[in-house]
């Protein structure tokens, strides 16, 4: 970074308009390493962020120092290339373990999947996609399941849709990508249109089923937590396709609403919002 630069970014911060831009910079390379393929060389960090490549190595290093990232293997002139480190790990957790809905949260969805036998999970909308904040494997669960800190957009997902059945046309129209929606599966819905119905039907019958639609073989229902308004956070269940008849979906639907309604009840009655 120049020194014209450290002085333009002095009097732009100073002046309160705006990022400062080391900082954004360094948020914006974190947030490149925690998205697959989680380890980048110097060379997809550039192309990823369209940063100067002497402005990109001084932030890693600084990055390395601090224990927020990792260094390629032998060094920054090594194999392979950069990956979060243990200090963005811990201060993610305090995220977690500042939350005071979680506590409540989790107990409820280890209630459901004891009731359920379904591997559960509850997640929070954030922008136009939902984070996973706990999951409780099943006893028998066949496959991996999110795990916490993933994120997946909203419109794939039965947490993602149980909550955009809440909002507005304006409020879909800003947090989704447009009319067209990037698949993650080919049974993803794909259309702004077709999310549409999907959201009409989950307003009319008060929980939100997808099938396949972001780990194929997966069935997951999904039933927002309304203690805030608009609900920020849902808890879900998935089964394998092959059991999840019509039968067993309504089954797994009634034991999340029963279970998300005390829980509501209960994080209102406390006091958290």
């Amino acid at each position: 970074m120049t020194t014209q630069d450290t002085e333009a970014e002095q009097q732009e911060s100073d002046a309160g308009r705006g990022p400062v831009k080391s900082a954004e910079r360094t948020v914006r390379i974190l947030q490149a390493l925690a998205e697959p393929p989680y380890v980048l060389t110097v060379a997809q960090l550039q192309e990823r962020t369209g940063y100067p490549r002497s402005s990109l190595h001084a932030l890693l290093r600084t990055l390395v120092d601090l224990d927020w990232i990792e260094p390629p293997t032998g060094g920054a002139t090594g194999a392979g290339g950069y990956g979060i480190g243990a200090q963005a790990l811990l201060t993610g957790t305090a995220y977690l373990d500042r939350d005071p809905a979680l506590p409540p949260a989790i107990a409820a969805i280890e209630a459901v999947r004891d009731e359920s036998r379904c591997t559960t999970h509850i997640a929070r909308l954030e922008g136009g996609s939902v984070v996973y904040l706990a999951t409780r494997e099943a006893a028998d669960a066949h496959r991996g399941h999110s795990r916490v800190g993933r994120l997946l957009p909203a419109y794939a997902t039965s947490l993602g849709k149980a909550l955009l059945a809440e909002r507005s046309a304006a409020e879909l129209d800003a947090l989704l990508p447009g009319d067209v929606l990037p698949p993650l599966t080919p049974d993803t819905v794909s259309s702004r249109a077709a999310l549409d119905e999907e959201l009409a039907a989950v307003r009319r019958r008060g929980w939100a089923v997808e099938r396949g639609q972001n780990l194929p073989g997966t069935v997951c229902v999904g039933v927002r937590v309304e203690y805030r308004i608009p609900a920020t956070d849902a808890i879900s269940c998935s089964l394998p396709a092959e059991i999840a008849t019509e039968e067993e979906v309504e089954r797994v639907a009634e034991i999340l609403t029963r279970h998300a309604g005390a829980l509501a009840r209960h994080l209102r009655s406390v006091g958290i919002r």
